[in-house]
């Protein structure tokens, strides 16, 4: 058994949620700017997502509802992630991001993965805005003992585990994992990855290369 653990945001999807949800409240760019601090290892990962979420107080229900709408799967993703369900691979999603984008992406493509594990912006008391807050496993916590903690439940060895991610974030998984694949990872991200792909195509073929998934 093999469990291959994704990133989301940059990883099996091309867009930024808070930059979607910024857009919302006119603080997109200013949200861009701590991602790719945060991303590229200038500032820590907990303080960056603290502040971005921060910067969403306020926004409204509907507001959020539509930017989680627009998050999408980027091209083969979602036959990656059905093709290696098929073969019986365990699939994870590790994100710094929010569930609740996650599984909007994942139902209009109509494919599921086994584990997700990711944070939540928290609305106030009458559900309708949010309070700029953020919480979940993966502000403090980091992806290598979230992977650790999935590999003990599988019953699966690390060494037999996959990480692909883009960021600093990342950085975690990508050094415990059996194999680490950086997915057009970021320039203090690179040196860490042992397979650096830049598409879900070549992604398969290294699952194909390293016998995780098997040519039909």
């Amino acid at each position: 058994m093999t469990v291959v653990a994704f990133d989301f945001d940059g990883t099996l999807s091309d867009s930024e949620m808070t930059v979607l949800l910024g857009d919302r409240c006119g603080v997109a760019d200013d949200m861009a700017e701590i991602t790719d601090r945060s991303m590229n290892d200038e500032i820590d990962y907990a303080e960056s997502l603290r502040k971005r979420a921060a910067l969403l107080e306020g926004l409204p229900e509907a507001d959020v509802a539509a930017a989680f709408g627009e998050v999408e799967l980027r091209e083969g993703a979602a036959d990656l992630i059905r093709e290696l369900n098929e073969a019986g691979v365990t699939t994870a999603i590790l994100t710094g991001g929010f569930e609740r984008g996650v599984a909007a992406a994942l139902e209009r493509e109509g494919v599921s993965v086994d584990h997700i594990v990711s944070n939540r912006l928290p609305m106030n008391t009458d559900e309708t805005e949010l309070t700029g807050d953020v919480e979940g496993p993966l502000i403090e916590g980091t992806k290598d003992d979230a992977l650790e903690n999935l590999a003990d439940e599988v019953g699966v060895d690390l060494a037999d585990t996959v990480a692909v991610g883009d960021g600093a974030n990342d950085l975690p998984m990508l050094n415990v994992a059996g194999l680490s694949i950086g997915f057009e990872p970021k320039p203090a991200v690179e040196p860490h990855c042992e397979i650096v792909v830049t598409s879900m195509a070549e992604a398969r073929e290294v699952f194909l290369e390293e016998g995780i998934l098997e040519e039909v």
